[in-house]
Order: structure tokens, then C-alpha cells, then sequence
């Protein structure tokens, strides 16, 4: 709750500090008090735009301070912590006002204006005649649904869910960026690949190439001269091998007469060995020569392959070889990218049929809340006077042909997808009308005055129950009503008031019955300057005020009298 705000050289308000208490506090005053000013002051600790003209005339800066107690919400808690701001067992927040420039500070740490809005949303809700508050923001409503049907846990399961789409989605465009720059380079590593292995070297076959071209090219050469080599060791007239076994056979003889020439004769003999063995290998070789054209056209090509391939990957077969190697490995690796992603489609997908199924749960609470809500505020609307009115809530979904949730009922013939959003599928919207055969319009569209007052009560305190905004701020919400509908507009703020705080001023004697505390807003001239002052009323000094407030003029016994009989006669919270 609001424990107290201090307000300082802003407006025609030179210093004061109230003190607020729990329940309804009622403030009144003469028109022209600065009653008004009070709340202006707090819409800007809730994080309106501030202007210089707004600082009282002479002062140098205008400040305003609210110190909030009892705060269980865990929502604030989380963006203070999230923020890096200290927790004390109360809220400060303050705004300071230059000719310059605005400050905001929160447990007197400067934050940005926008977290000061944050904090606030959460925290207060200021009504005024002719302003855009909480109900009338259309992006409130669905909130405002899910509080009152405590769908919190089922909200925030869906909100993890698509999440979780969201990071999968993120991820597959990551996947296909990177696949699309490297498709080129795929496409390369794949010709490449697919070139040298149409070639497909082997290991040591060019040297093994190279010396089957040598023979075949040398062919005819090699068989004359192995020929003739045998022919002249073995085969012809006088060749080596008969010249060496004459030679061998006169040795022997002498051997037998001088043993020295023994070794000799063994030395001629071996040779002879040799000689022949020699001779029949050439014999051999020779009848093995090929004299083929068509092998020797073949190696020539291969090689020119293997040039071409020597030439783009390396400049020697071992490096194409290399070369090889490292692009399959590569080529391998860019597979992998295409098999994930392909893996991440299908995560994707999987994700998103969960995703559709908790978006269709939560859309079928939400529209069994709506239903509960609309026969509740109904029934308000016609405790506050207005028996024709009406209110429906509107659940509504994009369709969207990429969309991430799929329709409920897969045999239906609608198979138009729905956009997701972080809350849901829901798009939800406030339609009211207050007159018999009039059409239901928009919230926000609602003409303001005593109407649009009492939709915001049979609203709020419907609503209530979803235990959001525990500060409510109502900005003379008695315009235009009287009579008993301005009782029943009091009572109604009285029992809204049993669970929230409730500030508000008014000019009407019911509601300021009421008041679990009245205060009295009053302008005094102080040494040439205006100044607006705010006290708490006794008892005996709020009987004097509902009583004017009741005569209108000139205060009789009998009013003072009738005031007391309307303060007592009221339940207050």
C-alpha cells in the first residue's frame, strides 16, 4: 500500500507530506483546491512524462516521493532483482524535476523512467475522467483474464514452450544461413571430390605407370639387344658360355698337376654358372617382352590424368592424395550441417504440435473464465444502475498460414494455422454496451462521465479477485451520478476497498461517508503565495465535511445530524 507520498515545489503545492491508511481514503475539498494536483503528483512516481512548467513558480526542483509498504508482489520483486536494485522492506519511489531534465530513482537508485512504469504498472492504478487507465489498455484485458482464472501455471508452461520454439527457430535460421553460405563450397568440395576419384590414383601406381611406359616404349630395343646378349653368351658358335667351359676344362687338367691353379679352376667354373643363369634369364626376358600399342596409349592417358590432377590439387600425386583426404573429412562435416538441420525440423515440429496442443488448453480456460466474467460484471452493472448494460469478452486469433499453432481438430476442414504470441493464441478485448438495443463496442470507446466511471468500478471490483493493482487511485469517479446510484457507487468502493487501498477523491456525501480515513484538501494564502495543504480529518471535523457536502451551502444542525446518521448508516470496510 501507499503509506505516504511527499510532494515539494510542484504545481501550486509548496510542501506536504500525507500519510494514507489502508482501506478507502476519501479526499475532498473546494474546486480549485488542488485535490487533482495530489494525484498528477502520483502519476508521475508512476512514470508519467514530467514537464518543466509543472515545478512550482520560484522553486528550482520539483519533487515527489512515494513510500510503499506490504509489497508481496512477486512480479516487483523479480524486476528488482532482475535490475540489480537493492530489496528493503519498503518501496521508494521518487521523481525529481528540473527545468532541465527528469530523474527517476527507485530505493534511491536512478533507474530509467520506463522501469519506473514497470514497477508501477504492477503496483497502482490511477482513474481518471479523461485518461487511458489499466482496463482501458486493451493489452491488459487478457492479463486481467488470466488473473481472475489463475491460469498463471499453465501460461507460463505455454510461455516456456514457445520459448522454446522460438530458440529452436533461431537456431535452424542460424543452420540455414551458414548452410547457404556454405552450399557453394559443398558444391565445389563435391566436384572436386567426384573428379579425382573418377581418376581414383593409387598410391605408388605413377611410378609403377611410368616404368610400364618405359618398357613399352623401349620394346623392340630391349628384345634385339636381350637377343643378341643371349645369342652371344649362349646360343651362337663360339659363344662366352663354350669359350668358358674349354677354358674350365683345360684348368681342371692342370689343376691335377699343380694344385695351385685349383682355385682358379673353381673361380672359371663359377663364372660359367653365371654366365648361363644369366643367359637363360635374358632368354626369358626377351620371350616376355609386349609389344602392345593399345596398353601403351592407355598409361599415356592415365598419366595426362594424373598431370591434370598434379596440376589443380598439389603438384605431386601424394598431395592430391592429401588433398583428397581432407575434402571427404570437410565434405563430411558440411553432411553433418544438412543432417542437423534436418534434425532440427523435426524437433521444430514436434515442438510445435506440443505448443498448439497447451495454446488450445489455455484458450479453452480463458473462454470458460470469460463466460464467468461476463455474467459477474453483468450482474454489477445492474447493482450500479445500469440494468441494460452488457459486457463480453471477445477471444479472438490471428490466422496466420505460417503459423506456429495447428488447428485443434485435425479432421476439420479448416487447416489454417494461427499466429502464436508469448501469451498464447488469444487476442482478448473488452466489449461493452450500457443501453437496451445498442451493439457491443469496445472499452475504450466507452464515452467518459458517470457511465464510464461506473463501468471501471463493476469492473474493477469483479476483477479484484484476481488480486493484481492492490493501489487503486480513482480521480472524482462520481461525475455525473447522484442520488442512489451515487450510494451505490459507494458501497460498491467500499467493498472493493476491503481488499485493496483505494484513494479517491469525490464531492458526494455517500462515498465520502465512507471513509476508513477522510482527508480535506485545502488552499491558503501564506505571505503573498498560494500554497495546497492536506490534513486528516477527526471524526467530529469529517461529520462537518459530509455535511457540507450534503447542504451544498450554509451547514445546519439538521445536516450535521443528517451526516451522521449517513456515516453511520453505511457499512465501511
Amino acid at each position: 500500500m501507499l503509506r505516504t507520498l511527499y510532494i515539494r515545489d510542484y504545481a501550486i503545492i509548496d510542501e506536504l507530506e500525507v500519510e494514507f491508511q489502508s482501506g478507502l481514503n476519501i479526499l475532498t475539498g473546494e474546486t480549485g483546491a488542488g485535490k487533482s494536483i495530489i494525484v498528477g503528483a502520483l502519476k508521475l512516481i508512476a512514470g508519467e512524462r514530467a514537464s518543466a512548467d509543472s515545478i512550482r513558480s520560484g522553486g528550482v526542483k520539483a519533487i515527489i516521493e512515494g513510500v510503499f509498504d506490504d509489497i508481496p508482489l512477486k512480479d516487483i520483486l523479480n524486476l528488482l532483482d532482475e535490475h540489480d536494485l537493492p530489496e528493503e522492506p519498503v518501496l521508494i519511489m521518487r521523481r525529481e524535476i528540473t527545468k532541465t531534465h527528469s530523474r527517476a530513482f527507485i530505493n534511491d537508485t536512478p533507474v530509467k523512467l520506463t522501469l519506473m512504469r514497470q514497477v508501477a504498472s504492477k503496483l497502482i492504478d490511477l482513474h481518471g475522467q479523461h485518461e487511458h487507465q489499466s482496463l482501458l489498455r486493451v493489452n491488459t484485458h487478457l492479463d486481467l483474464i488470466d488473473g481472475f482464472g489463475h491460469l498463471a501455471d499453465q501460461r507460463s508452461s505455454y510461455r516456456s514452450t514457445y520459448q522454446e520454439v522460438v530458440s529452436l527457430t533461431r537456431e535452424l535460421e542460424e543452420l540455414s544461413m551458414r548452410q547457404n553460405h556454405l552450399d557453394a563450397t559443398q558444391e565445389r568440395l563435391g566436384f572436386e571430390i567426384s573428379e579425382i576419384d573418377t581418376i581414383n590414383p593409387q598410391e605408388g601406381e605413377e611410378d609403377q605407370l611410368q616404368n610400364e611406359l618405359s618398357r613399352l616404349e623401349n620394346a623392340e630395343q630391349l628384345y634385339n639387344i636381350t637377343a643378341s646378349l643371349h645369342s652371344m653368351l649362349y646360343a651362337q658358335e663360339n659363344s662366352t658360355t663354350e669359350q668358358l667351359a674349354l677354358a674350365l676344362s683345360q684348368l681342371q687338367d692342370l689343376a691335377y698337376i699343380d694344385p695351385a691353379l685349383k682355385e682358379s679352376s673353381e673361380e672359371i667354373n663359377q663364372a660359367y654358372i653365371s654366365v648361363k643363369e644369366i643367359s637363360q634369364s635374358l632368354q626369358e626376358y626377351s620371350s616376355n617382352i609386349e609389344f602392345n600399342p593399345s596398353r601403351l596409349e592407355k598409361i599415356r592417358e592415365r598419366l595426362g590424368d594424373f598431370d591434370i590432377l598434379k596440376r589443380k590439387y598439389g603438384g605431386s600425386l601424394n598431395a592430391v592424395l592429401d588433398y583428397r583426404k581432407e575434402i571427404g573429412k570437410e565434405y563430411a562435416r558440411l553432411a553433418d550441417n544438412d543432417m542437423a538441420r534436418s534434425t532440427q525440423e523435426q524437433h521444430i515440429e514436434q515442438t510445435k504440435q506440443l505448443l498448439s496442443q497447451k495454446a488450445h488448453d489455455l484458450s479453452n480456460q480463458r473462454h470458460r473464465v470469460a463466460t464467468q466474467i461476463e455474467s459477474s460484471i453483468t450482474s454489477e452493472f445492474v447493482d450500479l444502475g445500469m440494468a441494460a448494460g452488457k459486457l463480453k469478452v471477445q477471444i479472438q486469433q490471428h490466422h496466420d498460414s505460417s503459423g506456429w499453432i495447428t488447428p485443434a481438430n485435425k479432421q476439420s476442414k479448416d487447416l489454417m494455422h494461427y499466429k502464436a504470441f508469448s501469451h498464447g493464441m488469444d487476442q482478448v478485448e473488452f466489449l461493452i454496451t450500457t443501453n437496451m438495443g445498442e451493439e457491443l463496442r469496445p472499452l475504450a470507446r466507452v464515452a467518459s462521465g458517470g457511465e464510464i466511471s461506473r463501468i471501471m468500478l463493476a469492473i474493477k471490483r469483479v476483477l479484484a479477485q484476481s488480486g493484481g493493482l492492490p493501489i487503486m487511485v480513482f480521480d472524482e469517479i462520481d461525475v455525473g451520478i447522484s442520488g442512489s446510484i451515487a450510494q451505490k457507487v459507494g458501497n460498491s468502493m467500499a467493498d472493493l476497498a476491503r481488499h485493496h487501498q483505494i484513494i479517491t477523491i469525490t464531492h458526494l456525501p455517500q462515498i465520502a461517508a465512507l471513509a476508513h480515513a477522510h482527508y480535506v484538501v485545502e488552499k491558503r494564502v501564506t505571505d503573498g503565495r498560494t500554497k495546497t495543504m492536506i490534513r486528516r480529518l477527526s471524526h467530529d471535523e469529517s461529520v462537518e465535511h459530509v455535511a457540507k457536502l450534503i447542504a451544498g451551502g450554509e451547514i445546519t444542525e439538521t445536516m450535521r445530524e443528517s451526516a451522521r446518521e449517513l456515516m453511520q448508516s453505511q457499512e465501511k470496510p
